[in-house]
């Protein structure tokens, strides 16, 4: 089977601005107060951005690489709240909000799974994370990691596969990304599903879930938000967590959080992603990281051997944001991710390509 992840898609803020239903730009930040200036910003370092555009521009060239992978199934990590609320979170710097009637845009690139435990959901409190579910729900979207309770928010997404099989989807946040430790859903109140950090104790919790699930035939993805957001160190105890989940049942272990891309690996032939990159933000004009490029998005395509869960090969599709919208990487960024992707890469075989329409390819050693 095949399988699209990626990292952060943030449909909230300056992107929501540009979308046909923009919701209130009020902003709460220390420097910034309307979210259109993420916009000016974004037109200042490239072009003017059409507005409105239609709700297809934020994926750009993305979609095109999508229908031609074919992939069975689609997994993103959502991260803003879908609400008209205006109940900013306490204590937060910064909140990520998208109009409910900009969900077309989300639904442009049919995901089939929308992970939600992450920092930015619960932006606009408890009432807007209740507004997100419903939202999502009302559109047809399957979601994991956020719920009405302890007992939603744990619950993994299942997406049928050909042959009776069923792709599991668990998705729990960590403090290390942001998430704070009083978004926890419990028994009787909404919120995501939280994990103290990554530890023995978590991750046979986590494991525990998998096992009782997990059917044979079935592929377990683990989809986690955690570390910080800059920087290629992976820290010990992040990196032994997701072995033992691996250990325990799961196939994929998805990473998210870092804006760019950080080390992937094949672990007892399951692929381990400790840190996607973001694919959609409202960053570009924003300086202060320009090595990392954060201004390049990956698209990641597994091919996963539907009997053992065994990567049996990854393709990477480059992409760079410009006038807020996906567009395919130029020969010099190309060179430039080539060589990132070897260094961060264990387990893997030097990167193939690109090949003519861009893509990398990576099979394990």
């Amino acid at each position: 089977m095949t399988l699209f992840v990626c990292g952060d898609v943030m449909l909230g803020r300056g992107v929501d601005q540009i979308l046909p239903h923009p919701g209130d730009p009020e902003l709460r930040e220390e420097y910034v107060r309307d979210a259109r200036q993420y916009v000016r910003l974004a037109e200042e370092a490239n072009d003017p951005i059409p507005r409105p555009v239609d709700f297809s521009w934020p994926w750009g060239d993305s979609l095109d690489v999508l229908e031609a992978a074919a992939p069975d199934a689609r997994v993103i990590n959502l991260e803003t709240s879908v609400t008209r609320g205006d109940s900013f979170a306490p204590g937060k710097d910064i909140h990520y909000r998208m109009h409910p009637a900009n969900l077309p845009c989300l639904r442009a690139a049919r995901p089939d799974v929308c992970v939600l435990a992450n920092n930015h959901v619960l932006d606009f409190g408890r009432r807007g994370l209740l507004e997100t579910l419903d939202s999502l729900a009302g559109a047809g979207l399957r979601t994991a990691g956020a719920g009405p309770d302890a007992a939603g928010a744990s619950r993994p997404a299942i997406v049928p596969l050909d042959g009776g099989r069923r792709l599991l989807v668990f998705s729990f946040g960590m403090p290390s990304s942001g998430v704070p430790r009083s978004w926890a859903a419990t028994g009787s109140r909404p919120g995501v599903g939280f994990v103290a950090g990554p530890s023995d104790p978590a991750a046979t919790e986590v494991a525990d879930r998998v096992r009782r699930m997990k059917r044979p035939g079935d592929i377990a993805v683990i989809s986690v938000h955690w570390g910080s957001n800059w920087g290629y160190r992976t820290p010990r105890d992040q990196v032994a967590s997701a072995h033992a989940l691996i250990d325990a049942g799961a196939d994929v272990v998805h990473g998210h959080s870092s804006h760019h891309p950080r080390p992937l690996e094949v672990y007892r032939g399951k692929l381990v992603l400790h840190g996607c990159g973001d694919l959609i933000n409202d960053y570009e004009g924003i300086t202060g990281y320009e090595q990392y490029r954060g201004d390049l998005r990956l698209l990641y395509l597994l091919s996963i051997e539907p009997g053992t869960g065994n990567l049996t090969q990854l393709r990477i599709a480059p992409l760079r944001a410009r006038r807020m919208r996906l567009r395919h990487a130029s020969p010099d960024d190309l060179r430039w991710l080539r060589s990132l992707l070897d260094r961060l890469s264990e387990g893997f075989r030097p990167c193939a390509g690109p090949d003519p329409e861009g893509t990398f390819t990576l099979r394990a050693a």
